[in-house]
């Protein structure tokens, strides 16, 4: 009996195997077609396409094209930020910002010392999209821990520490068009409101100067503004043109006649940005700070460093929400600035090093070493997907996507990613790029782990992402 039910299992093991040779053999077929006609089209004569398709239980390839070419990869680079960054720190992790004095308190409520906010490159300080993060409950919590302290008076600076990053950085890679604006905002150990801000416009007749409204009044930049009004329906144009620390912020373009949008610009400074709100919220609550705001960068740079000696005491520390939450808005909003803070935190934890090339380099070195991807598969300068320079094949983030399945913090990263086209995928898409990279349930209940790459394609983007869902619908 015992041999007879050996027997039934191994012939129900065959047909099982049978059955799912089948499957992939037929969805190989049907892949391999999709993506024949897909390249066939005139929009990439000239282009590029890599298309790498995963048995997301078993990890085998069930079809793969221009595989093992380096391509762009916009912000589906993301995706490899994220898991790297999930499996070194966990779900769990937080970052944390310190509000620090030096010296004494006097019986009258005097602090002879500094008041000093600590950075240690916390993205979503004074985010608006976390409750806990939004700038004015920040604030807030801090007058409250200063004014429990009995401070009424600070008879000293207001220092921005920045220092941990050497104050604020913009990837060397990035374009000199896209750094003054909110997507190209650069990365700080003490960032704010996302190093953004916003102004809205009020328009004319079309080609007549569109007059400015900024949101916030900063003091220590000026706006130079050359917006004309467009044509009801041509959208925002607008474009900042700026870098770290510049003392005048330049807007061109159009803002149509019609549009109803506040327009975000990076900020050149934004620990400075953080020390003058903070110094208003004081005022604010009456407690008076006698000597200027400044940063840690600004100290360095005029040899004034030893303004800042002295023993800190902690006031209050505060806590960013979990790396779970800020990898699920990294991806949902695609926020770069997200990924060049990940990035620093990975080269800062792996070799102590904050240099963002260099801790690039540190994430193809993990995947090699953890899944034997060689050093020029993944040859990124990002950690968001920003620099045109990046190249990545998508094997290897076929490779990372499949690999991160199988971890603790799985779940966190799945959520993280937009449902495009009734599919769990990450998007990218900058000049000439666009790309996807998720996972797809098929009807008959088989899971493909997918990466998708097209460079220097020619036409409209919305025609190209069209013709990249009909191809990727065939794994449902």
């Amino acid at each position: 009996m015992r041999r007879f039910f050996s027997f039934f299992y191994f012939v129900a093991f065959i047909s099982l195997t049978s059955i799912e040779t089948t499957v992939a053999q037929e969805v190989k077929s049907k892949v391999e077609t999709a993506f024949a006609t897909f390249s066939k089209h005139p929009s990439i004569q000239h282009g590029t396409a890599s298309l790498t398709v995963l048995n997301s239980k078993t990890g085998e390839v069930v079809y793969a094209k221009n595989d093992l070419q380096g391509l762009a990869t916009a912000s589906t680079l993301k995706v490899i930020t994220s898991i790297t960054a999930l499996d070194l720190l966990g779900s769990d992790f937080q970052f944390e910002t310190k509000l620090d004095y030096t010296g004494q308190i006097d019986s009258l409520g005097t602090l002879h010392g500094n008041l000093i906010v600590s950075g240690f490159g916390d993205p979503t300080l004074g985010s608006d999209r976390y409750a806990e993060t939004k700038a004015d409950v920040i604030l807030a919590k801090w007058v409250a821990a200063i004014k429990n302290l009995g401070i009424k008076e600070i008879k000293g600076m207001l220092i921005a520490d920045d220092k941990l990053y050497n104050g604020y950085d913009v990837p060397n890679t990035w374009m000199w068009g896209d750094i003054g604006n909110y997507y190209g905002a650069g990365i700080s150990s003490l960032n704010w409101k996302e190093n953004k801000t916003g102004i809205n416009f009020i328009v004319g007749r079309p080609g007549q100067a569109a007059r400015m409204q900024p949101t916030e009044q900063l003091p220590f930049y000026t706006l130079i503004n050359e917006v004309k009004t467009g044509a009801a329906g041509s959208g925002d144009k607008v474009y900042g043109y700026s870098g770290p620390y510049a003392k005048k912020v330049v807007l061109r373009g159009t803002y149509g006649s019609d549009l109803k949008k506040t327009i975000e610009i990076s900020v050149p400074d934004p620990a400075l940005h953080l020390g003058y709100d903070l110094m208003k919220a004081l005022a604010q609550d009456s407690i008076v700070l006698t000597d200027s705001v400044t940063t840690a960068k600004r100290l360095m740079n005029i040899d004034s460093l030893v303004l800042m000696e002295g023993q800190r005491v902690n006031i209050v520390s505060h806590k960013s929400p979990r790396l779970a939450e800020v990898v699920h808005w990294f991806n949902q909003k695609s926020i770069n600035l997200y990924g060049e803070a990940l990035l620093k935190l990975i080269g800062g934890i792996s070799a102590n090093n904050f240099d963002t090339e260099e801790s690039a380099e540190l994430i193809s070195k993990y995947w090699q070493n953890k899944l034997t991807i060689p050093p020029s598969a993944i040859h990124t300068f990002d950690g968001s997907g920003l620099s045109p320079q990046n190249r990545v094949t998508t094997a290897a983030m076929g490779k990372i996507m499949h690999y991160a399945k199988s971890r603790p913090w799985f779940a966190d990263f799945y959520k993280s990613l937009p449902t495009i086209n009734k599919t769990s995928m990450k998007s990218g898409t900058i000049g000439g790029v666009l790309g996807y990279t998720g996972y797809q349930k098929a009807a008959d209940g088989q899971e493909y782990t997918f990466s998708l790459l097209v460079n220097n394609y020619h036409g409209p983007a919305s025609q190209m992402r069209q013709r990249m869902f009909r191809l990727l619908d065939v794994l449902k």
